[in-house]
């Protein structure tokens, strides 16, 4: 009788022979054999398959991190500082002053373009209109000081990342909804306020229609007269604004009761433009 060789022997796999069956040997013991050598195969065949899935998927992943992150990369367009800037340099995290309006939380996170490095202790400056399309300081075309709502400044922490809270801003003639915003580095903070250093960046942030008009539906943007610009027709917004188009993450079912705003802004640190 030929010997069947064993499983680790270099000679090519053949079919079963008549022969290849031990004596006394019952059909129910070979079909169970050939049943089991079938299954092995197959689990190897299911392993191997399992593996390159789990293979490309972690390929996939990584690529997709990759490609979020060379996004991260991009210089940010610098865009008008307008004429509504006031130079308080006020450190602080909430910024409403009891103005009404969606609650809004607003992060930006700081990166240096050139290496995609985190930027701590940069100070980022926000300003920006309140839901009737007025900004403290310049109330209703004057010079108003002593007003500072919607205004400030936050160091960003150790991961590059700088919050606000604040309200989501309405809109007045000409111009989109959007919220103002330079970043220092450099400076210093004492009683409360950013001294010295230089600007790095000068821009502005936008809000995707599909929120703004849901946004102009609620109190108290309702009651704002002035024709709202979509996104589209500003020509600020044209010149690099869907750069800094914020992602929006709205609290619950009531988009009253609040969104989460991100962006990145890739910076040269050093740049003074």
């Amino acid at each position: 009788m030929t010997d069947i060789p064993p499983s680790n022997s270099a000679e090519p796999q053949r079919d079963l022979q008549p022969s290849d069956v031990p004596a006394g040997a019952t059909r129910r013991s070979v079909i169970a054999a050939l049943g089991g050598a079938t299954l092995g195969v197959a689990a190897l065949g299911l392993a191997a398959t399992q593996a390159t899935a789990d293979t490309q998927t972690t390929a996939d992943t990584e690529h997709r991190a990759a490609a979020q992150q060379a996004a991260a990369c991009v210089l940010t367009p610098e865009q008008t500082e307008g004429p509504y800037y006031l130079d308080l340099e006020t450190v602080r995290k909430d910024i409403t002053e009891g103005k009404a309006g969606a609650p809004l939380t607003l992060r930006v996170s700081v990166v240096d373009a050139a290496t995609c490095a985190p930027l701590p202790r940069t100070a980022v400056d926000i300003w920006h209109c309140d839901a009737l399309g007025v900004y403290s300081g310049y109330v209703a075309g004057g010079s108003t000081p002593d007003t500072t709502f919607l205004r400030g400044v936050q160091l960003t922490d150790s991961a590059g990342v700088a919050e606000f809270t604040t309200v989501y801003p309405g809109w007045y003639v000409g111009r989109a909804l959007h919220i103002h915003v330079k970043t220092h580095a450099g400076g210093t903070v004492s009683n409360g306020t950013y001294h010295g250093g230089h600007v790095s960046h000068t821009g502005q942030l936008y809000f995707p229609e599909a929120y703004n008009s849901r946004i102009a539906a609620l109190s108290p943007y309702r009651n704002n007269t002035a024709t709202r610009t979509l996104n589209a027709r500003d020509g600020i917004y044209r010149n690099g604004g869907s750069a800094t188009l914020l992602t929006l993450t709205q609290a619950g079912s009531d988009l009253g009761k609040g969104v989460t705003g991100t962006v990145v802004l890739g910076i040269d640190p050093a740049a003074t433009p």
